[in-house]
């Protein structure tokens, strides 16, 4: 008995010559980040009654855009202290030196992260006075 049945084959779709392979939603929508996965996630969240089929991919993509956008800024903090690995200490000097990731992520603690190295400026010396005293003595 072949693989047909009332001229559909056992994949349900007509006229299929052959077997076809699986292709997931997330190889669909050209992403890295697992569509299927956040579907199930949002509807046994109970974020709302129902979930259409555009968010997931709508979430993922999201979520993907972020990580890749922390993930370049903390590579780049990690070559400016010439190494190689990316640590916590490099994430919290990506996020904390970016205005927009700074804000969304305000309120995150980062274990092993540390603090970004500031030094206020009314308790640094004022360059301008010592400049103004070295002029004074050699005019004199």
């Amino acid at each position: 008995m072949s693989g047909k049945v009332g001229g559909k084959s056992k994949s349900g779709k007509a006229g299929s010559s052959g077997e076809s392979k699986q292709v997931s939603r997330s190889t669909k929508a050209g992403l890295q980040f697992p569509v299927g996965r956040i579907h199930r996630l949002l509807k046994k969240g109970n974020y709302a009654p129902r979930v259409g089929s555009g968010a997931p991919v709508y979430l993922a993509a999201v979520l993907e855009y972020l990580a890749a956008e922390i993930l370049e800024l903390a590579g780049n903090a990690a070559r400016d202290n010439k190494k190689h690995r990316i640590v916590p200490r490099h994430l919290q000097l990506a996020i904390r030196n970016d205005e927009e990731l700074g804000k969304l992520l305000g309120n995150v603690v980062i274990s092993q992260g540390g603090v970004v190295p500031l030094i206020h400026p009314a308790l640094l010396p004022d360059a301008s006075k010592k400049k103004k005293k070295g002029d004074r003595d050699q005019d004199e």
